[in-house]
């Protein structure tokens, strides 16, 4: 018997529809023709012990600090799961690991066949497309599991580091806050503390933000032949006195005395440009996208897209695996976009005439096979049923938002002449964009919000949008006239506090943050901190331990968690510290660094926290406006991958 060990039910559905027939479906296995079974797990189904199961370490003390094992342990989390695999690797002659590719899916599978004492060969199947030609394609090219290997340490490098660092941290500031009268945890973490981080340090910029009057100039400018448009006046390329580094003008004298000179005068065209542009659709969600734009055009919060995309993949199977951090499909799924359209018309009535529109002729740069990686973008599944599934609102949103970006794949891209004028008027420069739309393309289906979902706006930046009106074509040198100027006293404004959406924008792209170069380019390549699987949880994580709190439509810190991250060293509050492990962890799997040298650094840096944080003797900590209870099980970091989760059965 080929026992395939797959990480979660969908992937192992997907495994059996490929493997021959006949099929019969067991509690949590597929028995498969030619003696072949898919057995699954569901997520972690093995975790990290707890500190009590290493010593009397039951108690919070520091004199137990820090609490480095020796030997690591593993607690089980599923039983049923884990009994199932158990029973079938005794009749297994061979056995396929069917994890996810990348390292967590190694570890995760890797860990069940460790800790079950299996010790026969294993082959490694690697599946990323889920349609059964490819599965059917990658079982033809089954790989020696021995290969992933490194791959496997350095996600265990990851999960022993992340309870090191969460466990002994969490326990050291805890009682250091506990022996100043607080009766919570204050927990720490590899990722959320660093977040709690960036949070405080806006709160801060905000709370000393001085605001500076500052003075901007519209002047109305008409053409010979009667077309008048409005221009802005640019300070050109010299920062004087009165400008500050950002080029706005801070004399309202100043900008009174231009418009006496330029109001009422002609001028000159001294540049026109016309540039027909195009902008082809965004891609389809990754999962970090998606919670940007349903906070931002839905007010949801991360962890209730979360829900709502688990329950659309889990419950009513009309979306692909939503933890994903891709935004690409695998070539092969372009054959089922027919079906994918007929299942958005049954299932999102709304969308019928969007997708009776679309032009499946029109292949656009999502299906690209080079650049899937674990798992592809989110989208609708092909799958059409009878009568309509009973969705709640967040779903039914979230499944529209899903299927508007898929079907905007087969619209043509958008079409616009982009008119920029430069003119000078008696030595000042003025300047006016236009935008004429010629073709609105997959915008016609008015999914876009601003920046696609990724942007993060500050509030001390002008609004640099260009106006969707035309403007008129004119040739350099052509006359003009300023024939009215008006001046608009602005002020500064301070940065804007996270909301649901920048907050997830901040944590995948976090590099902006840093100012170190080694620290900001891991960053960039690692997207950030945190995991699709994590960041809604680490977030309410905060919530819960009260160190930040909402205040209307944004996110603040609390006096708890600023008491907090002022208490504690830098390298704990910022991202760099993650970077550095994430570059540590990368040559793990290059095998250009080894486990255990990488561990004996994470210890010793350990070592120095907790000797640092002992001096401090105590940190009064403000009470939480609202917790979890100071237990020690309340306490347990999860891995940074976080409790990667399918439980319903094929």
């Amino acid at each position: 018997m080929r026992l395939f060990v797959a990480e979660k039910p969908s992937l192992a559905r997907a495994i059996a529809e490929a493997l021959p027939a006949p099929h019969r479906r067991g509690a949590h296995h597929i028995e498969c023709g030619a003696a072949n079974v898919v057995a699954w797990c569901a997520g972690h189904i093995l975790e990290a012990a707890p500190p009590d199961a290493y010593g009397d370490y039951k108690a919070w003390r520091l004199e137990h600090l820090p609490i480095t094992p020796q030997r690591w342990k593993l607690e089980v989390s599923a039983p049923e799961l884990l009994q199932s695999i158990q029973k079938l690797l005794k009749r297994a002659t061979r056995v396929v690991h069917a994890g996810d590719p990348d390292r967590e899916g190694q570890l995760l599978v890797d860990e069940v066949l460790g800790f079950l004492g299996y010790r026969g060969p294993v082959e490694r199947l690697l599946v990323r497309d889920l349609s059964p030609e490819a599965v059917r394609r990658q079982l033809a090219a089954l790989e020696d599991n021995r290969k992933y290997r490194p791959l496997y340490e350095s996600a265990l490098a990851r999960q022993r580091a992340d309870w090191l660092y969460g466990m002994n941290m969490t326990r050291l500031y805890t009682l250091l806050g506990r022996a100043a009268g607080y009766d919570g945890v204050l927990s720490v973490g590899r990722v959320q503390t660093p977040l709690l981080g960036l949070i405080v340090a806006r709160d801060t910029a905000i709370a000393e933000f001085t605001t500076v009057p500052y003075f901007a100039l519209t002047a109305t400018i008409r053409t010979p032949t009667g077309d008048a448009f409005r221009a802005n006046w640019s300070p050109g390329n010299t920062v004087e006195a009165h400008f500050d580094r950002d080029k706005r003008l801070l004399s309202s004298a100043v900008a009174q005395d231009i418009r006496h000179r330029v109001e009422g005068q002609a001028g000159r065209v001294t540049a026109c440009t016309q540039d027909r542009k195009s902008e082809a659709p965004p891609l389809p969600y990754a999962l970090a996208a998606l919670q940007i734009d349903a906070a931002r055009r839905l007010g949801l919060s991360a962890q209730q897209v979360l829900v709502a995309c688990q329950s659309l993949y889990e419950t009513h199977r009309l979306l692909t695996y939503p933890r994903s951090d891709c935004a690409h499909l695998p070539e092969g799924q372009f054959g089922q976009a027919k079906d994918v359209l007929r299942a958005i018309t049954q299932h999102a009535p709304v969308l019928a005439a969007a997708a009776a529109s679309a032009d499946l002729a029109i292949r656009s740069k999502a299906w690209n096979d080079k650049k899937v990686t674990a798992h592809h973008a989110i989208i609708p599944t092909p799958t059409a049923r009878a009568g309509t599934p009973a969705l709640t609102p967040h779903e039914r949103a979230i499944y529209e938002l899903v299927a508007r970006r898929y079907l905007e794949q087969f619209y043509p891209a958008y079409e616009y002449l982009e008119t920029r004028i430069e003119l000078d008027v008696v030595g000042q420069r003025f300047a006016a964009t236009g935008r004429q739309i010629l073709s609105p393309g997959w915008k016609a289906l008015g999914s876009h919000s601003e920046e696609n979902g990724q942007g993060d706006r500050e509030g001390n930046e002008e609004d640099g949008s260009v106006a969707e009106a035309s403007l008129p074509g004119l040739e350099a040198g052509a006359l003009v006239t300023a024939v009215e100027v008006a001046v608009t006293e602005k002020k500064t404004q301070p940065p804007k506090a996270f909301t649901d959406a920048t907050l997830i924008s901040a944590m995948c792209s976090v590099a902006k943050f840093v100012t170190d170069p080694t620290v900001k380019k891991i960053l960039t390549e690692t997207d950030g901190i945190g995991t699709p699987a994590t960041r809604a949880a680490i977030i309410e994580t905060l919530f819960a331990r009260g160190y930040i709190r909402r205040a209307g439509k944004t996110i603040v810190s609390t006096d708890t968690g600023r008491v907090l991250i002022r208490s504690l060293p830098q390298v704990a509050t910022t991202p760099d510290m993650t970077a550095l492990w994430e570059a540590a962890i990368r040559a793990i799997a290059d095998r250009t660094q080894t486990l255990d040298v990488f561990l004996a650094r994470v210890e010793m840096q350990l070592r120095e926290l907790v000797a640092q944080g002992r001096t401090m003797g105590r940190i009064a900590v403000p009470s939480a406006p609202s917790r979890t209870p100071a237990t020690p099980r309340a306490a347990r970091p999860r891995p940074a991958g976080g409790p990667r989760r399918a439980s319903r059965p094929p």
